[in-house]
């Protein structure tokens, strides 16, 4: 009820230590529905496994929510994934990806809703993993963080600042003037119109070449949207292949502790609805977000650190060019073999942009965020975590300064 609302992290405080007492239980419970999700034919030849997350989390906000943490209130958010992994012989993999929560972004369908976030199909020719073909919806090969962004893989709750931190870029509609433009940055973010650097894992519709060639790995990709875009245009039925964007990614493994990444992603990023406002003459695709990235990741023991670092730079229609640098850096330590704890430093800088007036000025408002979290895994299907993040912009609207969030997770 309304009251209970009120109160997110108590009910995923609630859930957590219900489900951390009766954990001993679930466990042989889990693992039956483990066994009895997959199918495997008798000679090999088919292989099926249905899993999933089942995830319970609390918010508590002490100013408007950041980030794609949707609504202007505390924030009691439930959601289950489940994923079908199918093989058909060593050449044919399928995999689905359907969610059921209360939107793709926390809150942003506070009825619920249920969708296919992923669904892909995969052509390996060669056993040795040097080529893979696959088309579909599916996250972007941009980066290294979407490859452990679920709940049970990443050690905190929220993704850092490069995928959900909304700036003044639109989509939908451009802005009329340099000075409306600018203006943004004393609004407080307007999630159905403004953009991020790159949208979560960016789910989006096309397809892709990646394989590993000794110590290096490489991936391609030939999407429908660009990485920024936002959750409604990743299908392809909703956003056609008018305008495509093309992303890459490089890796270079030299050693079991260390690998070091590349990436690039040129590509329109207007959606069609915008071509109504655009300036006389111009179509979306004269409007280009190109973003480099590079990623480093190492692991020793207990320790994991990795780290991303990107320029984006997005043509915006009577404006010109805005560019913005993000970084951030992220590290966990495993205090027992079921603890952990993990800090992660985030940055946003902006460029400047011309203001009308003769001078120039940045188009949107510097941020920072530091985030902690701790967490214990109760057994291979019970994780449970909480996290502490403090975030400051340089202006005068703070949007989450000081954010606590809760989640158990139960993994089948």
């Amino acid at each position: 009820d309304s009251d209970h609302m009120k109160h997110p992290i108590t009910i995923a405080l609630g859930w957590a230590l219900l489900l951390a007492v009766s954990a001993s239980a679930q466990e042989a419970v889990l693992q039956q529905l483990d066994d009895a999700l997959s199918y495997q034919s008798p000679n090999d030849f088919f292989k099926s496994d249905l899993s999933g997350l089942a995830d319970v989390e609390g918010y508590y906000v002490d100013h408007r929510p950041p980030g794609l943490i949707f609504g202007n209130a505390d924030l009691f958010n439930p959601r289950l994934s489940l994923f079908l992994d199918t093989h058909l012989g060593p050449q044919f993999y399928s995999f689905v990806q359907f969610r059921a929560d209360r939107g793709f972004d926390r809150g942003s369908k506070p009825n619920g809703e249920g969708r296919f976030d992923e669904y892909l199909l995969r052509w390996t020719p060669w056993e040795d993993g040097q080529f893979n073909v696959q088309a579909g919806k599916f996250a972007t090969v941009f980066g290294k963080w979407v490859q452990r962004h679920d709940s049970w893989q990443n050690p905190f709750i929220t993704a850092p600042l490069a995928y959900e931190n909304i700036t003044g870029i639109t989509d939908q509609a451009v802005p009329g003037t340099r000075a409306a433009f600018l203006g943004r940055r004393n609004l407080p973010d307007q999630k159905a119109t403004w953009l991020p650097v790159i949208w979560g894992p960016a789910y989006s519709s096309g397809a892709s070449t990646f394989g590993q060639l000794g110590k290096f790995d490489y991936a391609f990709e030939f999407k429908n949207t660009s990485i920024s875009s936002r959750p409604a245009a990743w299908d392809a039925r909703d956003v056609g292949w008018a305008h495509p964007t093309l992303s890459a990614r490089f890796g270079y493994t030299p050693n079991a502790a260390w690998n070091y990444g590349v990436s690039a992603s040129h590509g329109a990023y207007l959606l069609p609805a915008a071509a109504a406002t655009l300036p006389a003459g111009r179509g979306i695709g004269g409007y280009q977000q190109t973003t480099l990235g590079t990623d480093v990741s190492w692991s020793h023991r207990a320790w994991q650190v990795w780290g991303e670092a990107m320029v984006a730079r997005f043509e915006v229609p009577n404006v010109g060019n805005a560019d913005t640098f993000i970084w951030f850096v992220e590290a966990k330590y495993k205090i027992t073999p079921n603890l952990f704890t993990a800090l992660r430093w985030n940055q946003q800088l902006f460029g400047t942009v011309p203001d009308g007036t003769g001078g120039t000025q940045h188009w949107d408002r510097n941020v920072l965020r530091m985030d902690s979290a701790l967490g214990y895994r109760f057994s291979r299907h019970l994780q449970g975590k909480l996290q502490y993040s403090y975030t400051h912009e340089n202006g005068p609207i703070q949007q989450g300064e000081q954010l606590l969030a809760a989640q158990i997770t139960v993994k089948f």
